[in-house]
């Protein structure tokens, strides 16, 4: 079930008119051409339909299922190999094996998953990582771990993360009910803070109790469950119907790809949204790598005062979340409401470590509140604009372009976080990003709102 990785990532960054029109409705998801009034979209659908569908429910659950477990094991992990190396470079490298693969795989995903059933996919690679953790575990248990042993597992889960992610998010949508989509990203966006308040204590509590190595077999039970309540989604993949007795030919693989780097190229709008966001994930990949080990730096209060200072964050994601299921984005206001956003957390994210540890806490939730925002708008505006048989191919690409970012992040990071000031390098990579805010999005609104002020 869909979720962020098991190993520490790269905080997330600031997360003409179309050529074609959209596809047609998919699985109860309206998916369909916008009237267009001025730079707001007025729906076509005057009376969305009910969200919490069997379908919708069923992948919900799994979610809240599988993050319970991923959000002790993505705590655990990091402080592992911290403890096994106390090296701030060994640690980024370790990171940076779990990002290569997920530099090439998803865009080599994107035209399988435009051609065949991404549901499949989905539970296949959840087995996979139940068998991966239970096997860790088994390592851990008795004491067969080392530095090897850690970047092996960081490779597998990274290739298994990788075509994942780009499986799910062109999945999700063809499970929401027409005029839901904001309703329904809330709602997602909701899970992964919740599971976060719930568990990242329990691991803090288990790092100076009964270890870490339990903390892995619950997360391969989560896996394995999750895996198990995908195969009962019953939605249909239109996309995939017609091709079922279609071979899988290279050349035609090839021609669904450049076809996908085409589509993005036509598109003013997907591509500024892209390009964006891979320099966001960079600058946000500076700050990821470098704070846990800058609390870590403080001794042991420090590993608590991260996990309170992280716990600030996801206790604004969750009320920006329920916020965002209750109450609906002005439409003429969500590019103007996402600027606001990218700036806004550009500053908070670069002083937030200069600040004493109450002053911390404040801006973490504040960052936590206004990130949940740059998330929704950004994912459900391109979910509902992208065509069901592109979607794969164009999350492919963004999944990519952005896993590259957090990898060139996570270099610079380990290159110079033994060396130079930790509080410096965040706050220099943040005034990278809030630039490119400015440089970027700033001079292409137009295009930009021609995505995100639609009302869905």
């Amino acid at each position: 079930m869909f979720s962020i990785p098991v190993f520490p990532p790269p905080v997330q960054g600031n997360d003409g008119r179309a050529g074609a029109l959209l596809a047609p409705p998919v699985g109860g998801c309206y998916n369909g051409p916008m009237t267009e009034n001025g730079s707001s979209g007025t729906p076509v659908f005057p009376n969305p339909a009910p969200l919490w569908t069997k379908d919708f429910t069923i992948i919900t659950l799994g979610s809240v299922v599988s993050l319970l477990g991923n959000a002790v094991s993505s705590f655990a992990i990091g402080l592992l190999v911290l403890d096994y190396t106390d090296s701030i470079l060994l640690y980024a490298l370790f990171m940076v094996c779990y990002c290569l693969p997920c530099v090439l795989l998803p865009l080599l995903a994107g035209p399988y998953l435009d051609r065949f059933s991404r549901k499949r996919v989905i539970y296949t690679l959840d087995f996979l990582s139940s068998g991966i953790f239970l096997a860790f575990y088994f390592l851990l248990r008795f004491d067969f771990v080392t530095y090897p042993v850690f970047l092996l597992v960081a490779v597998l889960i990274g290739g298994i993360d990788s075509v994942y992610t780009v499986a799910y998010e062109s999945f999700y949508p063809t499970l929401i009910s027409r005029g839901n989509f904001q309703r329904a990203y809330s709602v997602s966006s909701l899970i992964d803070p919740l599971a976060n308040v719930i568990m990242v204590p329990i691991a803090g509590i288990c790092y100076k109790t009964i270890g870490l190595a339990p903390l892995f077999l619950f997360n391969a039970a989560s896996f394995f469950i999750a895996a198990v309540m995908e195969t009962q989604i019953r939605a249909q993949e239109s996309h995939a119907a017609q091709r079922r007795t279609e071979p899988f030919r290279f050349r035609r693989f090839a021609s669904d790809l450049k076809a996908g780097l085409g589509y993005l190229r036509s598109e003013t709008g997907l591509l500024t949204i892209t390009a964006y966001f891979f320099l966001t994930t960079l600058c946000g990949s500076v700050s990821g790598t470098l704070v846990l080990p800058y609390f870590k730096s403080l001794g042991t209060d420090g590993v608590w005062m991260y996990t309170f200072v992280m716990g600030a964050a996801t206790a604004g994601r969750l009320i920006g979340g329920y916020l965002q299921y209750r109450f609906r984005y002005p439409v003429e206001r969500k590019f103007a409401i996402a600027m606001f956003v990218y700036l806004a957390l550009s500053v908070m994210e670069g002083v937030y470590l200069f600040l004493p540890f109450a002053g911390m806490l404040a801006l973490n939730f504040l960052s936590g509140l206004f990130g949940v925002t740059s998330y929704n708008i950004r994912i459900s505006s391109t979910q509902n604009y992208v065509p069901d048989d592109k979607r794969g191919r164009f999350n492919g690409i963004f999944q990519m372009l952005n896993v590259l970012g957090g990898v060139f992040g996570q270099l610079i990071a380990g290159a110079a976080g033994d060396f130079l000031p930790l509080r410096g390098l965040v706050a220099g990579a943040m005034a990278v990003n809030l630039a490119a805010a400015l440089v970027i999005m700033l001079p292409n609104r137009e295009a930009v709102k021609r995505i995100y002020n639609v009302d869905i």
